[in-house]
């Protein structure tokens, strides 16, 4: 693996979708000026609304769509590889929405779609969430390639299921955009990022919503970029911004060949 130049956008996004457009383009610009070559976004960075239901109204048909060609557009202006967050896609169930993280090459073209899997579900502390009410869930386990670099990827929940990542071994940087609740965050957000990048020994990118939002929710942001040893390489603790990390191919190499973990596995 080459050296690669990395960002991660934190954004606090609210319920208007023009607005958070022009924030996003703004963040990217803003990272990619900063020489990344490749930017991830958070989830739901197009919409956090006043209900869970508001995305519905804003949900694209794959490869129609102001949230897809705000994407591919922005991708083939900075000549960048743009992981496009989670933006809200058309699926077969009515009254529901796919979460659905895209990925663009720098010549705007579509490279890659997963559709998040693991529907997160909490009741406490008088808050409750039910993604599944929403969102219908994906079928497939991805398989990315970008150039000769193998790319794992999850949104979110997804986190919490380190057999998931397994199932998507080779890869050298796992990418998960994110919008953690402020109470899971605080609790198991950095240990459980630091732990899927040990144990995959790989670069992990998460990109978080982190703030107050205008419907009550506050998330926890700490957007990071982690490298295979486990260590945190940039943070943002709170509020709209870019991080931004040089993810070193000779120390991915140094970590794996000084402890083979990867190849003394036992089970698929």
């Amino acid at each position: 693996m080459q050296d690669l130049q990395v960002a991660v956008v934190q954004m606090v996004s609210g319920t208007d979708v023009a607005a958070n457009i022009a924030t996003m383009c703004r963040l990217v610009r803003e990272a990619a000026a900063g020489g990344a070559q490749w930017v991830l976004l958070p989830e739901y960075w197009p919409i956090m609304g006043q209900a869970e239901t508001d995305k519905l109204a804003y949900a694209e048909i794959l490869g129609q769509g102001v949230l897809q060609d705000a994407l591919s557009g922005l991708a083939r202006e900075l000549g960048i590889v743009l992981f496009g967050g989670t933006v809200p896609l058309q699926g077969l169930q009515s009254g529901k929405v796919l979460n659905t993280l895209l990925v663009y090459g720098a010549n705007g073209v579509l490279l890659g779609r997963y559709d998040k899997m693991h529907l997160f579900g909490f009741t406490g502390l008088g808050e409750r969430y039910a993604e599944a009410d929403t969102i219908s869930r994906g079928e497939a386990v991805p398989h990315l390639q970008v150039g000769n670099i193998q790319v794992a990827q999850g949104v979110c929940y997804d986190l919490r299921f380190p057999e998931f990542f397994r199932a998507q071994q080779p890869f050298e940087v796992l990418l998960l955009p994110a919008a953690f609740t402020h109470t899971t965050g605080q609790a198991h957000w950095e240990i459980l990022l630091r732990a899927r990048a040990i144990e995959n020994q790989c670069f992990v990118l998460a990109s978080a919503q982190g703030g107050l939002h205008q419907n009550g929710r506050r998330t926890f942001g700490h957007s990071m970029i982690i490298d295979p040893w486990g260590e945190v390489l940039a943070v943002l603790p709170q509020g709209e911004g870019v991080a931004a990390a040089t993810l070193k191919g000779s120390l991915l190499a140094s970590v794996r060949s000084k402890l083979p973990a990867l190849q003394h596995r036992l089970l698929p």
